[in-house]
């Protein structure tokens, strides 16, 4: 029986191209990543008329990826759909054979042409995304769990609650090592292998330059770090090693080398970083709360449209290991509340315009809760003014977050992924769920109302506004 899903990947393949078209599949939280051959046989406008397609991203310095966004759990179920659709069948003629090799000459060159922040970028979040899902699992059963303990309730049930959201951070390390092995093209296990060391219990009993390791010191950066170098190791042992003695030397020689780096340079190293960032992000909060908050809240959807958003991932993620939530989240999250303000003036604004109108309801539900892409490239950035009255909005929510911040009101996110309204029950912070979820929503509103204002009254003044055929 066909799915709705297995219906939505049937449509979307014609749409890019044909499988001969396709040269790589890949998924995030929202977004259907492609990799293809030839990015203008994409009928774009068509893809957009999809009930199921919510917007498209295309990467101006490489013509030939696109994303696709579906939205949160449809993109997970659609993906595995659409891949099946694209696997060879055995009458595989020659022809095929030679455009798939000259689709991987194709993709080396890309490579080569690829900036190196781009391509550090795009490897990081290969490593941290795909755990996303267990850190918003974890998180919401944290904040259950926190709730409960306050409240005083399921005494017996808690230490449970406990053990389950913090199994997953407690190997994390594991995790971004197994990735990290995975993504630079190492063995994965061994990757994970390496990173364990830092999580072993046993490290209190290991002394360096006179001072005893802790477990989890460096965390999932020296986790990254270990993993890297154990992918060099092994990478160097392989290509030196007789194929006989190969499966004994190799996993042996990576593992003790990078294990005695890892505990005698690595782990203190990394942890120095880790708690670097985590003071650095405490103190900006702490002694300019209301400007960081401006800045950061006003920046985040430039920074999502080029991409360079995917940075802040492993600075999310050490500041949760570290303090138990980050306190950044909240206040970018501000930029998707300018957004939603910036999409509704355009709304009331332009009675006229239906089919603008009818995209932004469609695309509005999804906004409000953190899923932005839709808003930006179908509403705000195509008319341009709008996008920066939204980031205005998003300033103005992200300074009203920070200034409580100087005040010692904390704000912080138990998970990365999720925002907006979908943010709750993530949420953390120093005074009580009461007053940090109080101090979230009243910048949501913030950002609501100031990017509603500033698109109502300044974003809209003599735009020109694209014809319905155009927008498509």
């Amino acid at each position: 029986m066909r799915t709705p899903d297995t219906l939505t990947a049937e449509a979307i393949l014609p749409l890019v191209g044909g499988p001969a078209n396709v040269t790589s599949v890949a998924h995030c939280m929202t977004r259907l990543r492609l990799g293809l051959r030839d990015g203008s046989l994409v009928r774009r406008d068509d893809l957009r008329a999809l009930p199921a397609v919510l917007g498209l991203v295309a990467d101006d310095d490489d013509t030939d990826r696109l994303q696709i966004v579906l939205g949160p759990g449809t993109v997970a179920r659609v993906t595995p759909e659409f891949e099946a659709l694209l696997t060879p069948t055995p009458a595989s003629s020659q022809a095929d054979q030679l455009a798939a090799k000259g689709a991987e000459l194709k993709e080396a060159q890309k490579h080569r042409n690829s900036t190196p922040l781009k391509l550090a970028l795009r490897r990081i979040a290969n490593i941290f995304v795909p755990l996303i899902p267990a850190l918003i699992g974890c998180g919401i059963i944290a904040g259950l769990n926190g709730l409960l303990l306050n409240l005083g309730r399921l005494p017996a049930l808690t230490p449970a609650l406990t053990a389950i959201a913090s199994g997953f951070m407690a190997l994390i390390a594991v995790f971004v090592g197994y990735n990290t092995a995975k993504e630079f093209g190492g063995t994965p296990v061994l990757g994970g292998a390496v990173a364990a060391v830092i999580v072993y219990a046993g490290v209190a009993k290991v002394t360096v330059a006179g001072m005893t390791l802790a477990p989890g010191q460096g965390g999932v950066l020296g986790a990254l770090a270990a993993a890297l170098l154990g992918t060099y190791v092994e990478k160097w042992c392989r290509g030196r090693v007789p194929a006989t003695l190969d499966v004994l030397v190799t996993p042996t020689v990576t593992v003790l080398v990078t294990g005695l780096v890892t505990l005698y340079a690595l782990m203190y190293a990394a942890g120095e970083l880790s708690s670097a960032i985590g003071t650095a992000a405490n103190w900006l909060l702490d002694h300019t709360g209301a400007f960081a908050g401006l800045i950061l809240g006003g920046l985040f959807l430039p920074l999502v449209m080029l991409g360079l958003h995917q940075a802040l991932i492993p600075i999310h993620t050490t500041l949760i290991e570290q303090q138990g939530y980050t306190v950044l989240l909240p206040i970018l999250a501000m930029a998707g509340a300018g957004q939603v303000g910036a999409a509704a003036a355009v709304y009331v604004r332009l009675r006229h315009d239906t089919s603008l109108r009818t995209t932004i309801r469609s695309a509005l539900p999804a906004g409000l809760l953190g899923v932005g892409e839709p808003l930006i490239y179908g509403v705000s950035l195509p008319l341009g003014r709008p996008f920066l009255t939204a980031c205005a909005g998003g300033a103005a929510g992200g300074a009203f977050v920070g200034f409580f911040a100087t005040l010692g009101d904390k704000v912080g996110a138990t998970a990365i992924g999720p925002s907006g309204w979908a943010l709750f029950p993530l949420l953390a912070g120093n005074r009580g769920l009461g007053m940090t979820a109080a101090i979230y929503g009243g910048g949501l509103l913030t950002g609501y109302a100031v990017g509603f204002l500033a698109t109502y009254f300044v974003g809209l003044h003599a735009v020109a506004l694209p014809s319905d055929a155009s927008r498509g």
